[in-house]
């Protein structure tokens, strides 16, 4: 398979970064590097619990990205956060063929979660991360925390998204950086520093994945929470909610001004209702995580 990294210097320069951050990370952890469904990959655990909460994360995005959200998590539970293959991070750079991606992807998660899960597993899946939570069949998996989820239905590209998304690819810097992540945090936003870094390595590094495209939900009994910034500018609320009730037969909870990365804008918010069980014996009912 081909490399996501257009060059070994690029390589490098991601897995660099993605270090260091770690590195400087404040919260007691472990980093190891697994094999599941054929392909290496690096997850990071950290905080204690019964129950282990696995992190997926969204396309082009990592470990190393999601460290306020871990933080939160790591506070209050057992966490662990992976690298998926074939996004930039610490696991394989090898890409994930385009056909039959997410039916890939559901068994990388189902043979993770059998490799890392303690106790009942709770699987919070951002973006790309919520759509390949969908497609995996793991009996061991009791929760899906589903956030900003793709897969269900098309992303919105509106002409600020794909002005910016362009401007990012054609001119990489911190500025097309910042831009791109402003459309795509709440309105008013500023992006977190680091990120501004990694997503300029990205562009100057990394071959970008697309949409994922409509996933084949795992045909299994999971208790589903589903969230969506109210100013998500890919998933509109108006537009999400009746699909997820259609499809996944929930009710759609909206955190008020939160864009497509809340996962960045409220960690403590999310990760109160991660682990709230008074929460999790309301899902399915209408707002029953509206913030």
């Amino acid at each position: 398979m081909a490399s996501i990294y257009r060059t070994r210097a690029g390589r490098e320069a991601i897995a660099g970064w993605c270090v260091t951050q770690l590195d400087g990370w404040p919260v007691t952890h472990e980093r190891d590097v697994v094999t599941a469904h054929g392909a290496r990959t690096h997850v990071v655990a950290a905080g204690r619990g019964e129950r282990t909460v696995l992190v997926v994360p969204g396309t082009n995005f990592g470990a190393a990205a999601y460290l306020p959200l871990a933080a939160a998590l790591a506070a209050r539970c057992r966490l662990v956060v992976a690298d998926l293959p074939g996004q930039p991070g610490l696991s394989s750079g090898e890409r994930v063929p385009k056909a039959g991606r997410l039916a890939w992807y559901g068994r990388w998660l189902t043979e993770l979660v059998e490799r890392t899960g303690q106790g009942p597993v709770t699987v919070v899946g951002h973006s790309l991360g919520a759509a390949i939570a969908l497609a995996s069949d793991s009996p061991l998996v009791q929760r899906q925390f589903l956030v900003s989820p793709g897969g269900l239905t098309r992303l919105r590209i509106t002409p600020a998204v794909l002005t910016a998304s362009v401007a990012w690819v054609l001119q990489p810097g911190s500025g097309s950086s910042a831009r791109l992540l402003r459309v795509m945090h709440g309105h008013g936003r500023a992006p977190r520093p680091e990120l501004v870094e990694w997503m300029t390595l990205v562009a100057r590094h990394v071959r970008s994945s697309a949409d994922p495209g409509d996933v084949v939900i795992a045909g299994r009994d999971v208790v589903r929470t589903v969230v969506v910034g109210g100013a998500d500018v890919f998933l509109p609320n108006r537009t999400l909610a009746p699909v997820v009730r259609r499809r996944l037969g929930v009710e759609l909870g909206v955190i008020a001004s939160a864009g497509h990365l809340v996962v960045d804008e409220h960690p403590e918010k999310l990760a109160e209702l991660v682990t709230d069980e008074e929460q999790w014996s309301r899902s399915g009912r209408p707002g029953h995580c509206a913030g």
